[in-house]
This record gives structure tokens, sequence and C-alpha cells, in this order.
């Protein structure tokens, strides 16, 4: 198991580096001057121009500039921003957005967990029958959803029209007695038990939630729905069921028997999530990850967006890495 571990581990290292070296040359051959971008006008004086070049290391040719950010990643050293106020650690940016995006992408992986088992195993328990019709339509509907456009309909129905709900930030502005200590606000309010906190971080976290959530739940209905019906249809169940077993146990065993699968797709979902936070983020202002890349393309901040890219790929692989030893543990038929 050991060995299985750090094998797998050691294949996150190539995967980085692919991804580095595509996103740095991918960011090279787009139109613009990250100075220029970041000073906002074109007349500005050639010795000055080249002078900030030289301080962010942009007058080095492309292979100098490869290696020396690859060394400095190798250091645990994600650069200094290239757009105002330039210098600054890359990484002290990503600690500060981190957080946010990881609260949100966990709130929204428990919506679509829990919509998609719920709305599988009706599909499963109801098959051939209008309900379980309308739950594969469900299914292919939430999976094909925009989710700007399915955000805005929230927000225009629970934020504009009903008043119920916030429809962007992460905390209402006029509680300034709540103080963040981990960047994770539902975290840091139970800490402080600012209960007042804790209640408007948690509207906040509704809609962008089930925004991305919705959208996710389609796959796991379908596939949920696929192995329960397998598992009802074989012999032990029609055991449980001659011996006089509850349905609701029966239920129960036949889920457990069809989740293996679902522990896989629960780890791509995942990382699916920390990648479609950047749309729900810009949606809904939600100052994270994604709001903090999309600021940084528009400055052409190369530093900033590698920074980001190897941070979200090193998430994505430590998941597959635990979904994958899970996955070994629930199922004995596999080899390590």
């Amino acid at each position: 198991m050991g060995r299985y571990i750090i094998i797998r581990g050691l294949m996150i290292i190539p995967m980085i580096l692919i991804l580095y070296t595509i996103v740095f040359f991918f960011l090279r051959i787009l139109p613009g001057n990250p100075i220029l971008a970041v000073v906002g006008t074109k007349n500005i004086p050639p010795e000055q121009l080249k002078h900030l070049e030289h301080l962010a290391g942009l007058d080095k040719p492309l292979y100098v500039q490869y290696f020396d950010y690859l060394w400095k990643m190798l250091h645990g050293n994600l650069g200094v921003t290239l757009a105002s106020p330039m210098g600054k650690p890359v990484s002290s940016y990503i600690a500060l957005r981190l957080p946010a995006t990881v609260e949100l992408t966990i709130f929204a992986f428990t919506v679509s967990v829990l919509l998609g088992i719920a709305t599988g195993v009706l599909g499963a328990v109801k098959r051939g029958t209008s309900v379980d019709t309308g739950m594969r339509v469900y299914s292919i509907v939430a999976y094909t959803l925009f989710i700007p456009w399915f955000g805005m309909m929230l927000q225009y129905l629970f934020g504009v029209k009903l008043h119920w709900l916030p429809t962007s930030g992460r905390i209402n502005p006029t509680i300034t007695s709540f103080h963040s200590i981990t960047g994770l606000y539902v975290i840091d309010a139970i800490i402080e038990r600012n209960w007042a906190a804790l209640g408007s971080v948690l509207k906040h976290l509704v809609l962008p939630s089930i925004t991305l959530g919705t959208v996710l739940s389609g796959a796991y209905t379908r596939l949920v729905r696929n192995n329960m019906v397998d598992v009802l249809s074989q012999d032990f169940i029609r055991a449980y069921r001659a011996r006089g077993v509850p349905e609701r146990k029966v239920l129960w065993y036949a889920l457990k028997n069809a989740f293996i699968p679902v522990v896989t797709l629960m780890g791509l979902q995942f990382a699916i999530l920390l990648g479609g936070a950047v749309l729900t983020e810009t949606t809904f202002n939600w100052p994270g990850m994604g709001t903090f890349i999309m600021d940084r393309i528009n400055y052409r901040d190369y530093n900033s967006i590698e920074g980001a890219v190897i941070v979200f790929a090193l998430f994505v692989g430590l998941i597959s890495l635990t979904v994958d030893v899970i996955y070994a543990l629930l199922d004995p038929r596999v080899e390590y």
C-alpha cells in the first residue's frame, strides 16, 4: 500500500510540469505586454518600459524565464505579481483567495452528491415509471445548464424578486465584529461563536453552492440510477426481500454496493468543481481563485496565472490520489 501511494504521488510531478509548460508558452504567445496592461497606457517612455521589463525578468530569453520560474517553483516560490502592486508574492494572494474557493467547492460538492444520489436512487426505485423518466431528463438538463445563466436566474428570483438571499460576496459587510482566522468563514464564525456572522456566511453560500452543485449533480443521478438498477436485479437482493428484510435496509445495502464506482466520480467531480468555481465566482462576485485568475488574465500577470494553475493542479493530483486509495480500500479486487 505504501509503495502504491508513493508511485501515485510521484505521478503528480509530470502532470504539474506538463500543465506549467502549456500555460507558460500559451501566455507568451497571447498578444499584449503585461507591463503596458498594468500601466494602462502605451505612452510610457521606452527607457522606463525596458526598466520595468528588466525588473519583471521579461527581457530574458523564453527558455531562461521558463527554467527560472521552474526552479523557484521547485523551492516553493511562486514568484511575484507583475500587476499592481508589482513585486508582491503570488503565494500571499493565493493564501488569501484559495480558502474562499475551497469553502465554496465543499458546499457545492455536498449539494451535488446529495442531490445526485437522491434523484438517482429515486429513479432506480421507480424504474420504468414517469418518475424514472423525470429523473433521467433532470440528469440531462442539469448537466447541460450554463453556470452563469443558471446563477443569474437564481439571483434574479431569490435575490431581486423575493429578497430572500444575497446575490454576491461572502458575508454582510455590516458585520464588523467578524475576523477571519483560517480564511474559511464558516469555521471562523464557529470558532468565534459569532452566530450572526455564521448565518450571514451560510446565506451567502446558498445560491453559488446550489448553482454549481446542481449543474454537476446530473452525472451522479445517471451513474447512481444505472448502478442501483443493476444491483437491485441481483440474487442477493432477491434473497434479502424473500427473507422479509425491510425495503429501507434493502435499498441501503444496494446503495452501498452501487456506491463504489461513484467514489471515483466524486473525486473527478471535486476537481471539476474547483475549475467550475471560476464561472460561479465571477457570476456571484465571490472573492476566490476564480475571480483572482480572471483579474490576472486581464493584466497578463504571468506569474500569478502560472502559480494559480500549479496550485489547482496540485489539488487535483492529491484528490485523485486520495480517491484511488479509497477505491482500492473499498474494493478488495483492486490490486495496488
